[in-house]
């Protein structure tokens, strides 16, 4: 792809930045804002069954949404004393990994999945107030206007979609159109009169909410745009792009406002402090970046070795990052006072990233079955059940887990021929319209050797059998 003129310019300004900024870069001491409700919030906040995609915290601080691969919703709220949460309130309905959440007016929220829905819940009880379907593909993200009245969701349908949540009937009110490939993110103008979105094409786009329609493509990066912030000011937005580029927009014009130091991998999470005084960045290198708005220069730097972030969010005071990927944890780095890294007590590699594993059987659980499953019975639930005492049992008849009505109504028993089977011809044949990611393994003898492992690793525990007796094998 032969690359603009405008763009090449763009690059070499980028480049020069880097430099200039790698050259002069001296860290800042921030000054930040008091806390006005004084909250502490754990450094770990620990419950999901599977990657963490993405968090965002209340306008009073006190109460936070997560979302999981493990098909929940997740609200997390501080009781008042430092370090102490009231048990999360757990929000299932989607069919599959649930990708972001915003906070809605009157005690509401709402969530957007894989499942191509939004769904809007009430958060007193739990229950699902609206469900809104898609045309069939992913929404990865959402964002809802100022006043808590419209969402406005960003789907892989190549368009953005916005409901109105606050009429007597809730419903779509806009289908915005004219992108070339997958809408990544989208956010609202303050006056709630225009939405702007960013795609995989490269375009930020800006379209008249009022009239449904395109004003115009403001700005074009070249390479995917994969997150899009509004600023407090109203006039300013940030968008991180797939080249690892983080930079500031007039929202008017498009005119360019300056690049941030890059990352080396895609920008895939951005987050601006409550006062706007702050921006952070996360990238696919495991980097999160915190600037100052102004100067535009970095501040803080902090590297996880765990894997991509997803996720980020500012605490009321912008003293601290939430931040989420591939672990099922939720953690909160202090900026400032600046804490020097910790190790995490988390276990690395990911379980699903294992390489060397002498069972080839281990290994395909490992690479296939253990993001959503686990294997021993307190090991609980994540986006599937647990897997402990599967061979014999009915599908659909665990207790605890919410299955699919395709599976509830199945007559299924796991064996190995149907464990076979499943696999040969994946989920979306053998078991159609169920909740499980569609996943084949073509090899008969990948197929056997998982089995086999699964036979002998999801025994329920005998501590009268021969073999245990003399093994001490527990199944943990």
């Amino acid at each position: 792809m032969v690359a603009s003129t405008g763009f090449l310019q763009r690059q070499l300004s980028l480049v020069a930045a880097v430099i200039a900024t790698a050259a002069s870069l001296t860290v800042m001491s921030p000054t930040w804002a008091a806390d006005p409700a004084g909250n502490v919030w754990p450094e770990n906040l620990k419950g999901h069954g599977g990657p963490v995609k993405s968090v965002t915290l209340a306008p009073d601080g006190k109460r936070l949404l997560s979302t999981s691969f493990d098909y929940s919703a997740r609200l997390w709220i501080y009781s008042g004393e430092a370090g102490m949460l009231l048990e999360p309130l757990v929000l299932i309905g989607h069919d599959a990994a649930v990708n972001d959440a915003r906070f809605l007016p009157d005690n509401r929220a709402a969530t957007v999945s894989d499942d191509s829905s939004l769904i809007v819940w009430d958060l007193a009880s739990g229950n699902v107030l609206h469900r809104f379907a898609g045309l069939g593909e992913k929404v990865l993200s959402l964002e809802v206007s100022a006043s808590g009245r419209y969402a406005a969701v960003a789907s892989w349908e190549n368009q953005a979609r916005v409901y109105d949540l606050g009429a007597d009937e809730p419903g779509l009110v806009a289908s915005l159109e004219s992108h070339r490939n997958n809408v990544n993110a989208v956010v609202f103008s303050p006056e709630e009169t225009h939405v702007f979105t960013a795609s995989t094409d490269g375009g930020v786009r800006r379209f008249d909410l009022a009239s449904n329609t395109l004003e115009r493509e403001i700005f074009s990066l070249g390479w995917g745009v994969n997150a899009l912030k509004m600023l407090t000011d109203g006039r300013t937005l940030v968008y991180g792009g797939a080249d690892g580029t983080v930079g500031l927009l007039d929202a008017e014009t498009g005119f360019d406002l300056g690049q941030l130091k890059q990352h080396s991998r895609p920008v895939l999470a951005l987050a601006v402090s409550p006062d706007g005084a702050h921006i952070a960045s996360g990238g696919g290198d495991g980097l999160i970046r915190v600037y100052d708005r102004e100067s535009q220069r970095l501040l803080e730097q902090f590297e996880t070795p765990y894997g991509p972030v997803w996720g980020l969010a500012f605490t009321q005071d912008g003293s601290s990052l939430f931040y989420t990927g591939l672990d099922d944890t939720i953690h909160r780095w202090q900026v400032a006072p600046r804490k020097a890294f910790e190790p995490l007590e988390v276990a690395y590699p990911r379980r699903f990233q294992v390489a060397d594993e002498d069972d080839p059987g281990a290994l395909q659980f490992a690479r296939k079955c253990s993001v959503c499953h686990t294997l021993t019975p307190d090991g609980g639930n994540r986006a599937g059940p647990t897997l402990y005492g599967v061979f014999g049992r009915e599908a659909g008849t665990l207790k605890g887990y919410p299955y699919s009505e395709a599976l509830l109504k199945s007559d299924i028993i796991w064996s190995e021929e149907t464990i076979a089977l499943l696999f040969d011809h994946g989920p979306d044949v053998y078991t159609p319209g169920s909740k499980m990611p569609m996943q084949r393994m073509r090899s008969a003898d990948d197929r056997k050797a998982l089995v086999t492992f699964l036979k002998k690793a999801t025994k329920p525990f005998d501590p009268g059998s021969v073999e245990n007796r003399t093994t001490g094998d527990t199944n943990q």
